[in-house]
């Protein structure tokens, strides 16, 4: 498939994607939708792939829906909006269950589905000036379809005041309520994100898609059933090929084979 609204650049195992719709401030339509679930779904099968960065062209991450998009779906009929919203539903959930770690890269704004984009990544790194926002509210509508991402990342407390008021709020705010993980100065972003790539690549690529992997299941188990959930993916990556290697690694005190 030939992106029109993405660039993705594959830098030795590092996937690099970029929102580039500059001029719109990378604001999301049904064609990105598209081009972003196509683009998890791809590298979801790549094994060479061990950590991906989103990023956004120009001066703004994501500043929510095009405006030309939302026009076009005002005279859109229920079931439309419904078709709409499920294909906005899966995008989503094709970046949240991406297998390896997802580095989100906020400048400017990450407003509605933008902050939506930022709930997904695993990791995020903002610069200080960066705006955040669930802005539904003040356009009649409701942030709906990313809820569940935001819910799972900054509770429900937080999620009361910032959906029901619709205000924005700043990058130190967002990490108050650990939507984002880390606020740089604006000329530090780049190496505060090359920072993040180089730790998650000294883990074993097994064994952080086996972390990735647990986090899910573990939040999403029931309590009597996590003891042994835990104890076998414990006991399964100990005796991995690559848990052996990483072990004696340790033990012999020199780095292992995938460093």
């Amino acid at each position: 498939m030939t992106y029109r609204h993405i660039t993705s650049l594959r830098d030795g195992y590092v996937e690099r994607l970029t929102l580039n719709r500059p001029e719109v401030r990378n604001a999301l339509n049904d064609e990105l939708i598209a081009e972003l679930e196509h683009w998890a779904n791809r590298v979801r099968g790549d094994r060479a792939v061990r950590v991906a960065v989103l990023a956004g062209a120009g001066s703004c991450f994501c500043a929510g829906a095009d405006l030309a998009w939302m026009a076009k779906t005002v005279t859109y009929t229920q079931d439309q909006n419904i078709a709409d919203a499920e294909a906005l539903t899966r995008m989503f959930g094709a970046l949240d269950s991406l297998p390896v770690p997802l580095i989100g890269r906020v400048q400017g704004a990450a407003l509605g589905g933008g902050s939506g984009l930022a709930a997904v990544c695993d990791i995020v790194v903002a610069e200080q000036p960066a705006v955040f926002g669930f802005t539904e509210v003040k356009l009649g509508i409701i942030p709906a379809v990313i809820s569940p991402f935001i819910l799972a990342k900054i509770g429900r407390s937080a999620a009361r005041e910032l959906f029901l008021t619709g205000m924005r709020f700043s990058a130190a705010h967002a990490r108050e309520i650990a939507l984002i993980h880390r606020v740089v100065p604006s000329d530090a972003l780049d190496d505060a994100v090359e920072s993040y790539v180089a730790e998650v690549t000294t883990g074993g690529p097994e064994a952080v898609r086996a972390a990735k992997s647990l986090i899910r299941e573990v939040s999403e188990s029931p309590a009597d059933q996590i003891a042994g959930l835990t104890a076998g993916a414990i006991a399964t990556r100990c005796v991995s090929p690559e848990g052996q290697e990483g072990l004696r690694a340790f033990l012999e005190k020199r780095k292992p084979a995938w460093s």
